[in-house]
């Protein structure tokens, strides 16, 4: 037996908006295209990642605390557009249907 626990482990992120660490299924994976924050929802896309709750106010905190750039190792600001519409847009989403991963309503 290697010691190991048969538990079903969930892997956790940190979120750089907010910085609390949460299970990686409520976080949006971002990564780096071309000087822009890309979403990453299906987190298939190469390169490194970076996560933030899908909320506005993470968003926002990360985008004023320069997390984007620091987390990514890349000099100077990046482009947020295509982010905050997918989050935006996430949130919008959210108001009609319940979310079944954070069980928001």
């Amino acid at each position: 037996m290697s010691g190991r626990t048969q538990a079903g482990v969930c892997p956790e992120r940190t979120c750089v908006g907010c910085r609390e660490r949460a299970v990686k299924g409520e976080l949006l994976r971002i990564v780096v295209i071309e000087d822009a924050c890309v979403p990453d929802p299906r987190g298939t896309l190469p390169g490194r990642g970076a996560y933030v709750h899908p909320v506005p106010a993470c968003l926002d905190q990360a985008v004023r605390r320069r997390a984007f750039p620091r987390a990514f190792r890349v000099p100077g600001p990046l482009d947020v557009k295509a982010l905050r519409h997918h989050v935006e847009q996430a949130q919008g989403c959210r108001a009609v249907a319940p979310c079944r991963l954070t069980g928001n309503t």
